[in-house]
C-alpha cells in the first residue's frame, strides 16, 4: 500500500538541486532523498520509511518546506519508520537526570557509568548532515561523532570521552548547538574526559595523532599575540585552518578571509602552539586585528608527541581521522561520476563549484568519509583546464591553442591574474561558447539631452548628485524592458520555454584595478534619474574600494557597459548569462547630419547590443537599438 511521505523539519525550505533516487528504486529509512539548497547551506533529506519509490512529487528547481509532498512510497511491512531512534533533546535532560545517581554510584568503582554527553563549543549552529557512528560503536575520546553544516562551512564534532554508544540524541536533518544533548555513552571507568578546545565551523580540521616516537626537546618562548598581516583590506572569515592546541609552522595559513573580490588564506608569521584564536567564523578581519595567541616556539627538532591517552590506545581501537596532512598523500576517493552523484561537500564548496561551473559528481574527495574540499575542485579546473582538447574534426570539440614558449624570442615576464579576474574568464568563456552573439549597432542622437542634463546640473549639486549619462541610460533601458519583455527573460534549462521576469533590475560595469565588476540597481523603473545617480555612484565607489556585498551583484536582468569616458566607435561586449541582452555604449562626438536642407552638428551617442539569438530575433534588436535612440533622443517619450 502507498504512502505519502512529507519533507521532515528541515528548519526552513530549499531549492532541489539533486534527486538522488528514481521510481522504482528500493530505499532504506534514513536514506537521503533529495538535496536541498537554501541561500545559506545544503542538505541531503531523507526518507523516514523503507520501501519502493512509486512516485516523485517535485522536480529539479522545486522549492520544498517542511510538511511538502516529497515521494509516494509502497512501505515494506516490517519496516516501521525510525521512531525509537533519537530522544527528542527537550526529554534528554531527563533522562540525564534519572542516570545521574546510577552514574555516580559506578564510576566511584571504577567500572563503566553512561554518561550524557553534550555538544561543546561549536561557536553557532549547524545541521545533521553526516552521523559517523551507531549504536553499540565503541569510540575513543576526540572522535568524530557527527558531521553539521552551517551557513557557511561544515565540520566534525567529536566526543571528549571513550567508550560505547548507547543511544543517540540526534537525528538526520536536526539543528545543534552547544549544549545540546548529543549521545548517551557507556563511559570506560578508567577514561579521562579530553580537554575540549572550542571548536569553529570549517572544512575539518583534523588534529594529528601519530603514535611516533617522543620528540627531542623543544625552545618555547613566551605567549604572543598576533596580528593580521597587510592583506590590502577587510575580508570575512568563511574558514578556520587552526584550532586551540595545533602546532603550527612559520607561513601556515590559519584563517581564509574572503571579501567581495577575492578570498585569501592569512598566514602566521611565526611557528608555535596556538593557544587562542580570536576571531571566529563570519567575524570581520583588517589589518592589525588580533588573530591568535601563540606560544611562540625557537626550534623544533620533531613533531609533538602523542598524547597520553592516544598513546594508551591499542590498536584495535576505532581510528581517530586521519591528519589534513596525511589526506594530501593518501588516495583520493573518488565521487560517482555524473550529475546525479551524491556528492558531500559545504555551501563554499558548492557556491565555487557553481562559479566555475565544475559537476561536483566528477572532482575526486580528498576530504574525510569522500567530503570533497575547496582545494579539490581547484585542482580539478586546473587539471580540466591542462587537459588537451579534442579536434574540432567529427565533433563540437575546440583544438587548443598549441603552448609556445616565447622565451625563445625575448625576455618574458609572467604575471599571474587576480582571482577576480580568473573567475571572469571562466564567465566570460562559458558565455561565449554556450550563447551564439549577435551585435546590432545604431546611433542616438543625445543633443537635446545633452542640454537637459547640463541644465539640471545645479538641482543635482543641491541634492548633492552628479548627474552623469549612466542613469539617462539605465531609466530609458528600463522602459524597454518593460515595453519588449523578451529583452528581460531568460531561456529555461530546457531550451523549450523563456521566463519573463517581472522586475526590472540593471547591472552597470564597473571598471576597477583588479577587473570588471557589475553592482546591480534593483527596481530600476520605479526609480528616478536622481535616485538612480546616486545609487550608481554609491555602487561604483563600493566596487573600487572592494567594499561590494555579493547580493549587490546579483539578480541583474539586463547590463550596461559604457566606454564613454574612454572613446571607440563600437564594441561587441559579450552576454551576461542568463540575461540575454547587454548594452555597450561608447563616447559620444560631434557629427554632421543632414536635416534635410543643411548638415548640422549633432552629438551622437555610438551603441551596441549584443544579445542571445535563441531568445532575440534579429528584427527585435534592431527595433530595440531604434528604440532606444528614439528615447534618448526626447526622453520625454518616456511619459506617453
Amino acid at each position: 500500500m502507498s504512502e505519502t511521505i512529507h519533507v521532515p523539519n528541515i528548519g526552513g525550505e530549499g531549492e532541489v538541486i539533486e534527486i538522488l533516487v528514481k521510481v522504482g528504486d528500493r530505499i532504506e529509512a534514513d536514506q537521503s532523498i533529495v538535496t536541498l539548497e537554501s541561500a545559506k547551506a545544503s542538505m541531503e533529506v531523507p526518507c523516514s520509511k523503507a520501501g519502493t519509490v512509486k512516485k516523485i512529487l517535485f522536480k529539479m528547481g522545486d522549492t520544498l518546506k517542511e510538511g511538502d509532498p516529497m515521494i509516494e512510497l509502497e512501505a515494506e511491512g516490517a519496516t516501521a519508520a525510525p521512531k525509537e531512534a533519537p530522544a527528542p533533546a527537550k526529554e534528554a535532560p531527563k533522562a540525564e537526570a534519572k542516570s545521574a545517581p546510577k552514574a555516580a554510584a559506578q564510576t566511584s568503582a571504577g567500572t563503566p557509568s553512561v554518561e550524557q554527553i553534550n555538544v561543546p563549543n561549536i561557536g553557532g549552529e549547524g545541521q545533521v548532515i553526516e552521523i559517523l557512528v551507531r549504536v553499540g560503536q565503541r569510540v575513543e575520546a576526540d572522535q568524530s561523532i557527527v558531521t553539521l553544516e552551517s551557513a557557511k562551512a561544515s565540520m566534525e564534532v567529536p566526543t571528549p570521552k571513550a567508550g560505547v554508544i548507547k543511544k543517540l540524541l540526534f537525528k538526520m536533518g536536526d539543528s545543534l548547538k552547544d549544549g545540546d544533548p548529543m549521545l548517551e555513552l557507556e563511559v570506560d571507568g578508567d577514561s579521562a574526559a579530553v580537554e575540549a578546545a572550542p571548536i569553529t565551523f570549517s572544512d575539518v580540521a583534523v588534529v594529528d595523532q601519530d603514535g611516533s616516537q617522543a620528540p627531542a626537546p623543544e625552545v618555547r618562548g613566551g605567549v604572543e599575540q598576533i596580528n593580521v598581516p597587510n592583506i590590502g583590506g577587510e575580508g570575512q572569515v568563511i574558514e578556520i585552518l587552526v584550532n586551540v592546541g595545533d602546532r603550527v609552522e612559520a607561513d601556515q595559513s590559519i584563517v581564509t578571509l574572503e571579501s567581495a573580490k577575492a578570498s585569501m588564506e592569512v598566514p602566521t608569521p611565526k611557528a608555535g602552539i596556538v593557544k587562542k584564536l580570536l576571531f571566529k567564523m563570519g567575524d570581520s578581519l583588517k589589518d592589525g586585528d588580533p588573530m591568535l595567541e601563540l606560544e611562540v616556539i625557537g626550534s623544533v627538532a620533531s613533531v609533538p608527541a602523542p598524547t597520553k591517552q592516544a598513546a594508551q590506545s591499542t590498536p584495535s581501537a576505532a581510528p581517530s581521522a586521519p591528519a589534513k596532512a596525511q589526506v594530501v598523500d593518501s588516495t583520493p576517493t573518488a565521487a560517482t561520476a555524473g550529475s546525479n552523484a551524491k556528492v558531500h561537500a559545504g555551501p563554499a564548496v558548492r557556491m565555487i563549484a557553481r562559479d566555475f561551473g565544475v559537476d561536483l559528481g566528477l572532482v575526486k574527495a580528498t576530504g574525510p568519509r569522500g567530503r570533497i574540499l575547496k582545494e579539490d575542485v581547484q585542482n580539478f579546473v586546473k587539471q580540466e583546464l591542462q587537459k588537451p582538447k579534442a579536434a574540432a574534426s567529427g565533433g563540437s570539440g575546440i583544438p587548443p591553442i598549441p603552448e609556445v614558449d616565447f622565451s625563445r624570442f625575448g625576455a618574458v615576464e609572467e604575471v599571474p591574474l587576480t582571482r577576480l579576474m580568473q573567475i571572469a574568464a571562466v564567465n566570460l568563456h562559458r558565455s561565449w561558447v554556450n550563447l551564439p552573439h549577435v551585435t546590432q549597432f545604431d546611433q542616438s542622437d543625445i543633443t537635446d539631452l545633452e542640454e537637459f542634463r547640463v541644465a539640471q546640473k545645479a538641482l543635482g549639486e543641491k541634492k548633492g548628485v552628479k548627474l552623469t549619462l549612466l542613469p539617462f541610460l539605465i531609466k530609458a533601458c528600463a522602459h524597454l524592458l518593460l515595453e519588449m519583455p523578451d529583452f528581460n527573460s531568460s531561456l529555461a534549462p530546457s531550451g523549450k520555454a523563456v521566463i519573463r521576469k517581472k522586475y526590472v533590475h540593471i547591472g552597470f560595469a564597473v571598471d576597477t584595478p583588479d577587473g570588471l565588476l557589475v553592482p546591480v540597481i534593483r527596481d530600476a523603473d520605479k526609480k528616478s534619474l536622481f535616485d538612480l545617480a546616486k545609487e550608481a555612484s554609491e555602487l561604483a565607489a563600493k566596487a573600487r574600494d572592494k567594499k561590494l556585498k555579493p547580493d549587490e551583484m546579483q539578480g541583474a536582468c539586463f547590463t550596461i557597459s559604457s566606454l564613454g569616458h574612454i572613446g571607440g566607435t563600437g564594441f561587441t561586449p559579450i552576454v551576461n548569462a542568463p540575461e540575454v541582452a547587454i548594452l555597450g555604449v561608447n563616447k559620444a562626438s560631434m557629427q554632421p547630419v543632414w536635416d534635410g536642407k543643411a548638415f548640422q552638428p549633432r552629438l551622437m551617442l555610438p551603441l551596441s547590443l549584443s544579445y542571445d539569438h535563441r531568445v532575440i530575433n534579429g528584427a527585435a534588436g534592431a527595433r530595440f537599438t531604434k528604440r532606444l535612440a528614439d528615447i534618448l533622443g526626447d526622453i520625454r517619450s518616456m511619459l506617453l
